[in-house]
């Protein structure tokens, strides 16, 4: 069993094949959909991707996780569209050119961290992982045990644990290198992409994993606002303020998506009214820290328009 539905809401465990996404993958993804928003469905899907079959519905799965696809309404998961994130990070196809197309930018694999943690119906040990899981440190057979007694305590059917164990394996090779000595570049990238960021190592001589909490010099304050505003609305919450416990400890926050410890996290709040030209702001008194947001409709995409385009220019030398 590789899913099951809560509340209204879908749970999965597998659709990656066994494979951690790869350096080319949300792109092509991206290309192939544009041209033709069934050619996961096909036969011929091998040849417009280059992979074998179950790398065809691995990339799919991936793209779907990743928020760079989405289901076509009323077509059952058999067409599928680039997502305006999608577009905005991977182009539209061949007749345009997103920000980053070939994750050159760390923001960006900050970026697909963040939707992937955020993304409990395709992604939820990895949400799991980031979000509930009691410890930072961890062991494979830890982890198991623990998406197991909540699915129990939800009282719904248990995958097997053979489904559970390869879930797992795939959580862990995306964000930690494959062991052994590297002899090729090929074998470099076999790599997702997401171990550059660090998160997750494997302590010498244990089974002991441990993600890493601190500060997080590869992520620009543009990105964080952007998941902060994004963190925000998933809330619903109408209010002007919020408060940084919130942004450090609820589930999906920026503090717990990217293990911001306090003093780090407290940097970041900050830099807030110059990173988004006044539009958030963070205070601390009478024993209260909020954050401020500005009356109105606020464009928080415009942040990751401004670092890609200061990005671009820092590269570029314009």
């Amino acid at each position: 069993m590789g899913s099951f539905d809560l509340a209204g809401h879908s749970f999965s465990f597998s659709g990656h094949e066994t494979f951690v996404f790869r350096y080319t993958w949300l792109k092509k993804a991206v290309d192939a959909v544009k041209a033709d928003p069934r050619v996961f469905g096909k036969d011929d899907a091998i040849v417009t991707l280059g992979v074998g079959k179950n790398m065809v519905r691995s990339i799919r799965h991936w793209g779907l996780a990743a928020g760079i696809l989405q289901e076509e309404p009323k077509s059952r998961g058999t067409a599928m569209q680039v997502s305006a994130f999608g577009q905005f990070l991977f182009g539209n196809g061949d007749d345009s050119f997103g920000v980053d197309p070939f994750l050159e930018d760390p923001n960006t694999l900050w970026l697909l961290h963040w939707l992937l943690i955020s993304n409990a119906e395709r992604s939820t040990t990895w949400q799991w992982a980031f979000n509930r899981f009691p410890s930072n440190e961890f062991t494979r057979e830890g982890l198991l045990q623990s998406v197991e007694d909540e699915i129990r305590r939800i009282n719904l059917p248990v995958p097997s644990e053979s489904t559970l164990k390869r879930d797992i394996e795939v959580f862990v090779r995306t964000y930690l290198s494959g062991r052994g000595n590297r002899t090729s570049a090929i074998e470099d990238s076999l790599d997702c992409p997401l171990t550059e960021l660090n998160l997750l190592e494997e302590m010498s001589g244990t089974s002991l994993l441990k993600i890493r909490r601190g500060p997080k010099s590869t992520l620009s304050d543009h990105v964080f606002a952007f998941c902060l505003m994004q963190f925000w609305e998933s809330t619903g919450s109408a209010a002007t303020s919020l408060a940084f416990s919130e942004i450090a400890y609820s589930q999906n926050s920026p503090g717990t998506v990217f293990k911001l410890d306090e003093n780090s996290l407290i940097e970041r709040l900050e830099q807030l009214s110059f990173a988004t030209s006044g539009a958030l702001s963070y205070t601390e008194g009478a024993g209260l820290k909020q954050v401020y947001r500005k009356e109105g409709i606020i464009d928080s995409l415009q942040w990751l328009r401004t670092h890609y385009a200061d990005t671009h220019s820092a590269v570029t030398g314009v």
